[in-house]
């Protein structure tokens, strides 16, 4: 299945000068679904897995899926105030602001092994903040995944110290 002609590029979005990927056509075809979900899981050449962890928003749709078929547990990295317990954060640049995430300090445990998910690097401002955020907690980042890798904004330098797969490079 060709998987990118189910991707679209919306030019100017969320501000000028940036083309989003926007991935809904993807998630509304269940057979482009199913074969995306199977496809990120073989990125991890059958690795223990404890905690996925996936990055808000669209972080959250193939993370819980991935967290099935890996038997592990999903976590939830989300933008401030949105989580209902004692939390850590980090602030991090993008490639059109600054943003915050924050992750429930019960949310890893010490030793646990972790997939980092996200549908889109880019600028791996994102990724980076979460690795930060699982390290302080003490998970051991096992693989970061994405179903995207925009390669021209080089965002796999930021995370160069971690096994980085991507399903489809721009």
């Amino acid at each position: 299945m060709d998987l990118r002609s189910l991707i679209r590029d919306i030019p100017d979005f969320p501000k000028e000068g940036v083309i989003f990927k926007d991935i809904t056509l993807l998630l509304q075809n269940p057979d482009a679904l199913k074969e995306t979900t199977n496809e990120l899981f073989k990125l991890l050449n059958g690795q223990k897995i404890n905690k996925v962890v996936g990055m808000e928003s669209r972080g959250f749709l193939f993370g819980p899926m991935l967290a099935s078929k890996l038997n592990a547990g999903f976590v939830p990295i989300r933008k401030p105030g949105k989580l209902p317990s004692t939390t850590l954060s980090e602030t991090y640049d993008l490639e059109y602001g600054t943003d915050t995430l924050e992750i429930q300090i019960d949310a890893i445990e010490k030793g646990d092994k972790v997939l980092i998910h996200d549908d889109v690097l880019a600028t791996g401002g994102t990724a980076n903040a979460a690795c930060k955020l699982i390290e302080r907690l003490g998970g051991e980042i096992v693989q970061c995944n994405f179903l995207i890798e925009l390669t021209f904004l080089n965002g796999s330098s930021k995370i160069n110290d971690y096994s980085v797969q991507s399903l489809l490079k721009y």
